[in-house]
């Protein structure tokens, strides 16, 4: 038995500080560089591990040097990987550009890797307190996603941008959890509480995150507001993964809504105190001093 099970995307970020965002044609010297194992699903599964819970990942890693580096990586943050599949195609690779007000831009390059087909991995021996799918394995997650909710299980789904695999999950869950982009996205504009009222027809609770602004939510008639932590950002790569990793390690938990609520708060807003999204998950201890001086 796993805490939570985090289904979807790996990759391995490479990532570089620059003084500004390069113009055309122009050569540039990072002021730091760091590499490291990425990806929404894995780093939840990394942010509920750290958090003190049990994690499990599964998801596609490559037999290249970054899919085994990845994955001794997730071993030794204690998550389980017995789900990952591993293959000949390429792992996918994140590049990304941190400017100094912690503000970052991302390419990430797939090649020809393939999404897992929908019975590559058997789930009949799984047994989960929560599922968090990030959408981007679109062929496994929808089945997976049904399948839970048949034997009650609480599913999340981290919705960072409208695309095929969010768009077929955002029904099939009891928590959608987006950012503003996939509300904006979704909605046609930009208007998040619009956007609020409109997707609680979809799922059962709604959550869209606001970045520094904190995070609106609707569970069927009660509405609010969860304010973000007052920190000095470095870097913001992975302060959503680590909401939604945090978050589902609450509602695994079985903890009360307001308490789900700020301890996915800390854990992404610590996430952007360190540059690099895995380096910057935070621990239990940490998450705890955070919302200790806040209560204070």
């Amino acid at each position: 038995m796993v805490d939570v099970l985090c289904v979807g995307h790996a990759s391995y970020d490479l990532i570089f500080t620059v003084p500004h965002h390069p113009a055309a044609d122009e050569k540039t010297f990072a002021d730091a560089f760091l590499a490291c194992g990425g990806g929404p699903a894995a780093n939840a599964a990394v942010t509920v591990a750290r958090l003190g819970y049990r994690a499990a990942f599964a998801g596609y890693l490559g037999t290249d040097l970054y899919g085994a580096t990845h994955l001794e990586e997730l071993q030794r943050e204690g998550v389980a990987t017995d789900l990952v599949v591993r293959g000949d195609s390429p792992t996918p690779i994140s590049v990304i550009l941190v400017k100094p007000d912690g503000q970052r831009t991302l390419v990430n390059y797939k090649g020809q890797t393939r999404h897992l087909a929908s019975d590559e991995l058997d789930f009949s021996a799984v047994a989960a307190r929560a599922i968090l799918f990030d959408g981007h394995e679109p062929l496994i997650s929808p089945s997976w996603a049904d399948l839970a909710r048949a034997n009650r299980v609480p599913t999340v789904l981290d919705a960072g941008s409208l695309h095929g695999g969010t768009e077929a999950l955002m029904g099939r869950v009891d928590y959608l959890v987006c950012s503003e982009k996939f509300a904006g996205q979704w909605l046609g504009k930009n208007h998040p509480r619009e956007a609020l009222d409109r997707l609680s027809g979809i799922a059962p609770v709604v959550v869209i995150t606001l970045g520094e602004r904190g995070a609106i939510w609707r569970r069927a008639a009660e509405k609010g507001h969860a304010p973000a932590p007052p920190i000095v950002a470095v870097d913001t790569t992975g302060a959503g993964d680590a909401f939604h990793g945090a978050f589902a390690a609450g509602i695994a938990a079985g903890l009360e809504w307001t308490a789900i609520l700020d301890l996915a708060s800390a854990a992404g807003g610590l996430c952007c105190t360190k540059l690099g999204a895995r380096p910057g998950i935070p621990t239990a201890t940490q998450v705890a001093s955070l919302m200790g001086r806040l209560a204070s």
